[in-house]
């Protein structure tokens, strides 16, 4: 769920239901890896809700397209983790045979 001005498209808080801080610190590292970002954080309203706010300012553009964009980057990170992880693996297997 989105939570913004509908005249400032540039700031908007985001909430995330069913999750928590793991998830909520990766999209914040990435976040401020981009150059568009002005502020981001995140909060957890109350230890027993599995609910996490994340807020984005950007310096102009929509909100709501960075965080998409940095979602699809750390996507797109745990991809090459996992295939760097996964050729690891194989490439042990091989060497012990």
């Amino acid at each position: 769920m989105e939570h913004g001005s509908f005249t400032d498209n540039s700031a908007a808080t985001f909430s995330l239901t069913d999750e928590d801080h793991t998830i909520a610190n990766a999209v914040r590292f990435t976040l401020n890896q981009d150059p568009r970002v002005t502020f981001c954080g995140y909060s957890i309203p109350h230890p027993s809700e599995a609910r996490v706010n994340i807020r984005v300012q950007t310096t102009g553009d929509p909100a709501r397209e960075v965080l998409k964009d940095a979602c699809q980057n750390l996507m797109l990170m745990c991809r090459h983790v996992r295939c760097t992880f996964d050729k690891a693996v194989e490439d042990l297997k091989q060497a012990m045979l």
